[in-house]
């Protein structure tokens, strides 16, 4: 198995080479934030803007707003840990009672392309959902870790492989442990 770690830099270094635009993009011409703070004493005040974000809708281009669903969360537990195989089981089931809406397979017994250990993926399809979700899932994951990647559409100069490697590895966040993945099958794709 090879770890994001060890492929840094290494096996492939144009996968984990991330080219970001400034995240001023479409602000360039406002005038200068007050630095006036909050009563707090710690935070800013900030300006009002017309309406609320577009994110609270729609996920942010390039993340998929379709059917394939704009995160995904891999919920991991260790096979031979009958403590966390009962504790994933159970959450898995809760998972479909508390949100029949998002989409849940089934509960892998053990290692499958990447996922080094045995886990569940639940996709996520909108902002909503994500801030339902996550936050729940920060209460009830319990022993076990989980992935959350995006899931980008197409990004001009990246291959499917690299989008998918990226969208695991450099785009992804991690609830509890880090799990190293092994991402090689993805490079196949």
């Amino acid at each position: 198995m090879t770890s994001n770690n060890d492929q840094l830099g290494k096996t492939e270094p144009r996968v984990f080479q991330t080219r970001w635009k400034s995240p001023l993009t479409g602000f360039e011409n406002e005038p200068p934030l007050p630095n006036d703070k909050a009563e707090d004493g710690k935070s800013f005040v900030n300006p009002p803007r017309e309406g609320l974000s577009s994110s609270y809708e729609r996920f942010e281009d390039p993340l998929e707003n379709g059917r394939r669903g704009g995160f995904d969360v891999h919920i991991y537990y260790f096979q031979g840990n009958k403590e966390q195989t009962q504790y994933a089981h159970e959450l898995w089931e809760r998972i479909r009672r508390e949100f029949p809406e998002l989409r849940i397979y089934k509960v892998w017994d053990g290692p499958v392309g990447p996922h080094p250990v045995a886990m569940f993926e639940v996709n996520i399809f909108t902002p909503a959902q994500f801030g339902a979700f996550i936050p729940w899932l920060s209460v009830w994951r319990g022993p076990l870790s989980a992935l959350v990647h995006p899931n980008s559409t197409h990004i001009e100069g990246e291959t499917l492989a690299e989008r998918v490697v990226r969208d695991h590895t450099v785009r992804a966040t991690w609830l509890g442990e880090r799990i190293p993945l092994d991402t090689e099958p993805l490079m196949n794709l």
